[in-house]
């Protein structure tokens, strides 16, 4: 008999494939390199298209500024400031303004009010030119970015004086402007070699680039980096760019940025042919190794298979799903381990359960017989007290009513246990508002001897209208409500009922103005037999509240809020009828108590 491969030997025959992977990588590196090249040629380019721009802005800015001052020295300029008529010096400053050959002129007097604008554009008002001369001269600033009526121009101002600016008076002010537009855009990208765009405020108001890629969502990537940052990768439409951006209002809060774009694509083209070289190649590795795969998946990865199969029923609870355990190499001996293990699960799994269900018992079987104990206790004792003779009647009715009592906790402490034992195919579900079942337990509550001193508020902010059992409703109302007044202070106690409408569905929340869930039981809430501060407490009361609740597919909440602890029940909507059925669903409960909740009463 042949011994059968041993997986080593296996995986020495799938380097075979790892070959061809190789060779694909290798080719795949050399694609790599090519792009990394072209991408650090792009990268130059737009770094030497910034610093391109940035002499042209420092050559263009130079000569605004020397226009600027040039035109406030003109003689025309001072006799005009000289009539200080607003009126006057707006008609007479148009030759100013055709000889300045600017986007926009204004002039001010002395006091920095403007009393003449000419612009090339319409939109931009007198009173938006007035403030942002107001602020360039708070900001003492000779050039600036003005925006208005959707114009952006960079500023220029320059005083004007009478006689010498050493000695002479000051007439006002001159600010020519050079208007941020299409044409700018297209004369700068010449310069630039590169697709431009200028923004405002995260705004683009002139580009060489067309409308769609304008808008393009992905553009806005570019409005916080720093050239220094290196170039960024934007798509924009079908077309790959690298791209930088430039704060031109580094001195100003609304940041004014120019952003150069160099296409990835275009530099890129001779990537096609190569694309293509290495897809085929690339497929023909595949094609290969695929064929060598699949003369080797019988012998090396059907028993992986079969063992993935049995540890995903085992995940599903099936201990017998079969196993093939026959051969002597590496994956037939962890078959073969595995099958020992999920045999020692099962064995410890059953011996857990059994233990678990004698521990429940136990458990169950100490806290119902401490109950009934108690109760059987004062019942026995209060019935030899009734055989006495010489009682009053007044005596009689105060034993009888203590023989009462103790039946009474018998018999819900058997209703408890009942109604935790009993599926979903007890409900009797009907249509209906939850105002009455609600009003029932406050009347119910109300009544209650011991709560005589708490006053229960209700608030019908809703209709509530849902699908529920109204006795088990009320069931489980009452225990919350009774609850509330328990841990309600003595003095000043206050419970409120409150019917609202919740985003899913009714929602009645119960609240009281007590100091809150006790840390003991914080974490444990809703667990059977948790009973915390009252001496007669069963510990089933919210078991019962939550199992009635989840029943109807619905689910309780718990918070503290504004020194109130806050009990939420929400009904799933009136739409909502299938989903209060009988089927079976795994109950989770969806209470968190707050980490701020004080101590209080639970039973």
């Amino acid at each position: 008999m042949v011994p059968s491969l041993r997986l080593r030997t296996r995986f020495l025959l799938s380097m075979l494939v790892i070959t061809a992977g190789l060779t694909t990588t290798s080719l795949l590196l050399v694609r790599r390199s090519v792009e990394a090249n072209v991408r650090e040629n792009i990268a130059e380019g737009l770094r030497n298209s910034v610093v391109t721009f940035q002499n042209f802005q420092e050559e263009r800015e130079s000569l605004l500024t020397s226009a600027a001052a040039l035109l406030a020295d003109l003689p025309i300029t001072r006799a005009l400031m000289t009539t200080r008529d607003p009126a006057t010096i707006q008609d007479a400053s148009g030759d100013l303004w055709q000889l300045a050959a600017s986007d926009l002129l204004v002039l001010a007097d002395r006091s920095g009010i403007v009393v003449a604008l000419h612009t090339k554009s319409s939109g931009f008002t007198k009173e938006m030119a007035q403030k942002y001369f107001t602020k360039t001269l708070e900001d003492e600033q000779a050039s600036r970015w003005w925006y208005g009526g959707e114009h952006l121009y960079q500023t220029f101002v320059q005083p004007i004086y009478f006689g010498s600016r050493t000695e002479g008076s000051l007439l006002g002010f001159l600010v020519i402007g050079d208007e941020i537009d299409a044409r700018l855009a297209r004369k700068i990208s010449k310069v630039a070699a590169s697709q431009v765009a200028f923004s405002y405020n995260r705004e683009i108001l002139a580009t060489t680039l067309s409308e769609t890629q304008a808008n393009n969502v992905n553009l806005r990537a570019l409005f916080d980096i720093q050239s220094q940052a290196g170039p960024t990768d934007v798509q924009l439409g079908s077309e790959h760019y690298l791209g930088t951006s430039l704060n031109l209002s580094a001195s100003q809060a609304v940041p004014v940025r120019l952003i150069v774009l160099g296409s990835y694509d275009k530099q890129a083209q001779f990537l096609t042919t190569l694309n293509r070289l290495l897809l085929a190649l690339g497929f023909a590795a595949v094609l290969i190794g695929s064929l060598l795969v699949f003369f080797l998946s019988h012998t090396f990865t059907r028993p992986l298979a079969d063992l993935v199969a049995g540890v995903r029923a085992l995940e599903q609870g099936d201990f017998h799903h079969p196993l093939d355990s026959s051969g002597n190499d590496e994956v037939a001996e962890l078959t073969g381990a595995f099958d020992r293990m999920r045999t020692s699960l099962l064995k410890t799994q059953r011996d857990l359960l059994e233990a678990e269900q004698l521990a429940t018992i136990g458990r169950m079987a100490s806290s119902i017989s401490h109950d009934l104990r108690h109760s059987l206790a004062i019942i026995t004792a209060n019935a030899e007290f009734l055989c006495e003779s010489g009682l009053s009647r007044e005596q009689k009715e105060e034993l009888y009513q203590e023989v009462r009592a103790g039946v009474n906790r018998m018999t819900d402490l058997i209703d408890s246990l009942l109604e935790f034992a009993r599926t979903r195919e007890s409900l009797n579900p009907a249509y209906g508002s939850v105002k009455e079942p609600v009003r029932r337990v406050i009347q119910a509550v109300r009544t209650h001897p011991r709560h005589q001193r708490v006053i229960i508020e209700e608030n019908f902010q809703s209709t509530g209208m849902a699908w529920f059992d109204g006795k088990k409703l009320e069931r489980a109302l009452y225990n919350l409500v009774l609850n509330a007044c328990d841990a309600a202070p003595e003095a000043d106690g206050r419970v409120s009922v409150e019917v609202c409408e919740a985003r899913d569905g009714t929602a009645i929340e119960i609240s009281d103005n007590g100091p809150g869930i006790a840390i003991p039981i914080r974490d444990k809430l809703f667990q059977p037999f948790v009973s915390y501060g009252k001496e007669n407490g069963t510990g089933l009361g919210l078991t019962v509240v939550q199992k009635i609740v989840h029943d109807h597919n619905g689910r309780i909440e718990t918070e503290r809020r504004q020194g109130k602890t806050i009990f939420r029940i929400v009904l799933p909507n009136p739409d909502q009828k299938d989903a209060v059925s009988a089927d079976t669903r795994t109950l989770q409960t969806a209470v968190e108590p707050q980490s701020n909740a004080g101590d209080g009463t639970i039973h």
